[in-house]
């Protein structure tokens, strides 16, 4: 893979550049597309989210979005249709759980996302025992493996917590599950990033309570991409013709704040 491809060039631009969550399934196939169509106006990157049961690092409205999705069936086919019409779109990263790469079997899955238009996957919760496995697995396929890094890991772990990471690195904004709304540690956060810098030349992407766009505009200076997930995932299942208005909010913030 060259380091000339879309997501590389979106996400070391001079600018913070903005993701948006999307869980695959939640509407029926002509809604999706058209809500994705709308969100395409301001977004610079989707990030795909395959439904699971036990959705562990999600706060209730990910989590809910992901059972009316998994009611509505077939998730594993609303992961591609979404996919492929995302990745039409802008530059789309599939987001997911182990679970369901080992249920549909890592090679399956990697293929079907790559051929679907996928740049990358980002398993959140990658059990080390399988980490290689998997970065394999999805390189072969022509895949990314962005790696969400915990916080809390120490200095002396984190060589190898990025060593097979490709695509961006991740670094919540808060230690509490998605959905979170209350105040951010941003010197812990810039501490973060610096040292995650300092260990690999990855993108530093970040999301997870970053629930304004005056949040965003805080964060922004700091990490390459902010993603928001939470909040229009909750304009989505409550009210969608809300979602592109609230995430033109969050790009205006984030233009008016040069990485």
């Amino acid at each position: 893979m060259t380091t000339a491809d879309p997501l590389h060039a979106l996400l070391t631009q001079p600018r913070c550049s903005l993701g948006v969550f999307v869980p695959a399934g939640l509407h029926p196939v002509s809604a999706e597309r058209r809500h994705l169509d709308q969100l395409a106006q301001a977004a610079d990157l989707f990030e795909v989210g395959l439904a699971t049961e036990d959705a562990v690092l999600d706060g209730p409205v990910i989590q809910s979005a992901y059972h009316r999705a998994l009611r509505r069936g077939n998730v594993l086919d609303a992961a591609v249709r979404a996919v492929e019409h995302a990745a039409g779109l802008r530059p789309t990263v599939v987001m997911t759980y182990w679970e369901p790469v080992r249920r549909h079997g890592p090679e399956h899955l990697a293929r079907l996302l790559a051929d679907a238009g996928a740049a990358g996957v980002m398993v959140v919760d990658l059990p080390a025992h399988h980490a290689a496995r998997w970065h394999d697995t999805a390189r072969d396929a022509g895949l990314r493996t962005p790696r969400l890094i915990p916080r809390t890991t120490p200095d002396t772990s984190l060589p190898a917590a990025v060593a097979d990471a490709s695509g961006w690195l991740y670094a919540p904004a808060s230690t509490a599950p998605t959905g979170y709304r209350g105040p951010l540690d941003l010197p812990a956060l810039a501490d973060f990033t610096r040292r995650l810098r300092a260990v690999s030349p990855l993108p530093v992407v970040s999301g997870v309570g970053i629930s304004t766009p005056a949040l965003a505009a805080r964060v922004a200076p700091v990490v390459n991409g902010v993603v928001i997930g939470t909040p229009v995932v909750r304009a989505l299942t409550t009210d969608p013709g809300q979602a592109p208005a609230l995430t033109a909010a969050f790009a205006q913030a984030l233009r008016e704040t040069r990485a």
